[in-house]
């Protein structure tokens, strides 16, 4: 590659797809302080972080003859770092859980007692998809492809105004859907999945 730093997401990944190891390397690169940040902001500890961000990218590079994207690639990476964090913190409860009593490091709700991290995900996400259509869009352009109110604003033929109360009715109803998980103590949790999942 001979200017690899102008090479789109796309033509990397096209160039992973055919074995080209600078191509990983490029990739790495351009996201690793973005994916170990993700991280890090879940786990607070720099060396998992690390680790776990060199996962990431270590699977990317293991399925890179069969991965298909649908969504843009920081976004792909962003999820997937949090999903291995996710997995992380339920991986590090359940070594407590051992150590210590259940009653002390369960994640408990009103609703569910048992509730793992990954069961709140696919409580937020039914939340997600039952938010009004448009309010919905606004959010996931916002919350999962991370673009600007403007650029929102700019695809969708409204105002930063109209953008702007979206994203407040949608976190406004996701509030109201998920008070339950949290009013049991879930609430940094699902703050965290919520913004930056």
């Amino acid at each position: 590659m001979a200017q690899p730093i102008e090479l789109t997401d796309a033509e990397i990944l096209d160039l992973l797809s055919k074995d080209r190891e600078d191509a990983m390397e490029l990739l790495f690169r351009r996201y690793y302080s973005y994916v170990s940040m993700a991280v890090y902001r879940m786990v607070e500890d720099g060396t998992v972080a690390e680790d776990i961000a060199q996962e990431v990218f270590m699977e990317i590079w293991r399925r890179r003859n069969s991965l298909r994207i649908s969504i843009s690639l920081k976004a792909y990476l962003r999820r997937s770092a949090v999903n291995r964090s996710l997995n992380f913190l339920r991986d590090k409860k359940n070594r407590f859980k051992e150590e210590l009593s259940d009653a002390q490091y369960e994640l408990q709700t009103p609703e569910n007692p048992d509730l793992e991290l990954d069961e709140l995900q696919d409580h937020i996400d039914d939340a997600i998809r039952q938010l009004p259509d448009r309010c919905q869009e606004v959010f996931r352009l916002s919350r999962m492809e991370e673009k600007s109110y403007q650029e929102i604003a700019d695809q969708l033929g409204i105002s930063i105004k109209t953008v702007e109360n979206q994203i407040v009715k949608a976190l406004k109803l996701l509030r109201e859907s998920l008070r339950p998980f949290i009013d049991g103590g879930l609430l940094s949790v699902v703050l965290w999945i919520i913004f930056f999942g």
